[in-house]
């Protein structure tokens, strides 16, 4: 009897059992297991812009409403203008874009910055935070996402630091830690540009809140690189709101050209971490476990804006190392997959 190559029958055994999966199953779809406040000067710089749509597209999130802060002279704000309205205009062009217009709750935060520590701005937005955190446990927080000032946050927890407990704040800003290995860039601000947006909230939430921080500081944000010739080829083409996001990009670059500010052919994401330490968590033992950071006592805020050790200060995790190849190829993927819906 004449053998069958060993070869062939692999491939034959390979064409059978082909022949059974010849169906792809249907993409699993991750039940949602975090709920998270999202809070954003969306018309500032654009790169929170980038970070809300990936928020959106993420179904392990359940987004309980988004809130537009200020900043003052955004890109989109004009003398006059009440900034944080501004920003909520923007949350909303980006809903229409995606087709999601009236799906997700809007709130404004305050127009200013806090006039003092102790002192809460009312806003819309600081009373939904307040009531949501108090919908949440220890055991089960609240997200809450902010890669702005922290002028809502602080507001809210003055008006009820009830909420404290019940809520883990991811922030992107703050300046360097050097006891963490970190040194400024050549030419840095001694006040990183979030905190210096509202002093006096860095100062409540670190000095005086018992809010569970993970803070993301500048050297560490800074590592988001994003280039142009990446948004042309995994953005731009991406359906209404791909073209909205690479709009908003190169519309803003442009503006700079024009005040003789290169910024040459990459620009930083720095808010994305924010999807990344939330929707992009292990399975087992969830957590941000690609990204690295160290548990440090929160410095004392002084009213410059400076870090002043804190001997009693709680510990607060500061990361040192962001995972940039999940959280960019993730972003990249899913908007591919909601431009191909």
């Amino acid at each position: 009897m004449k053998k069958i190559p060993y070869s062939l029958l692999l491939g034959l055994l390979c064409w059978i059992v082909g022949m059974g999966t010849a169906h792809a199953a249907e993409p699993y779809v991750p039940a949602q297991r975090m709920r998270v406040v999202i809070d954003n000067d969306f018309c500032g710089d654009p790169d929170g812009l980038f970070q809300l749509v990936h928020h959106l597209l993420s179904p392990s999130v359940e987004v309980r409403g988004i809130i537009g802060s200020h900043v003052p002279g955004g890109f989109s704000v004009r003398k006059g203008d009440n900034a944080a309205e501004v920003s909520c205009a923007k949350i909303r062009e980006v809903l229409d874009a995606m087709g999601l217009t009236g799906k997700y709750n809007v709130y404004a935060g305050s127009p200013t910055a806090m006039t003092d520590p102790d002192t809460p701005q009312d806003s819309p937005g600081a009373r939904f935070l307040v009531e949501e955190a108090m919908k949440a446990t220890p055991e089960k927080p609240l997200y809450v996402v902010c890669g702005a000032s922290l002028t809502t946050v602080a507001s809210a927890w003055l008006m009820n630091p009830e909420i404290g407990k019940r809520i883990i704040l991811v922030w992107i800003g703050g300046q360097e830690y050097v006891q963490a290995g970190a040194l400024p860039y050549p030419n840095y601000a001694p006040v990183e540009y979030n905190l210096n947006l509202c002093i006096s909230s860095a100062r409540v939430v670190f000095n005086k809140s018992d809010i569970r921080l993970w803070q993301v500081p500048r050297n560490v944000y800074r590592q988001c690189i994003y280039s142009l010739a990446e948004l042309q080829v995994y953005v731009a083409p991406c359906g209404k709101i791909g073209a909205y996001l690479s709009n908003s990009l190169t519309e803003m670059m442009v503006e700079m050209d024009k005040h003789n500010f290169h910024m040459g052919e990459v620009y930083i994401l720095g808010d994305s971490p924010l999807v990344l330490f939330t929707a992009l968590q292990t399975g087992f033992d969830p957590d941000p476990a690609s990204s690295d950071y160290v548990v440090l006592p929160a410095p004392a805020i002084a009213e410059d804006g400076s870090y002043r050790y804190n001997h009693d200060g709680r510990s607060i995790r500061v990361y040192t190392r962001v995972d940039t190849r999940l959280l960019f190829e993730d972003f990249n993927a899913k908007l591919a997959a909601a431009a191909s819906r």
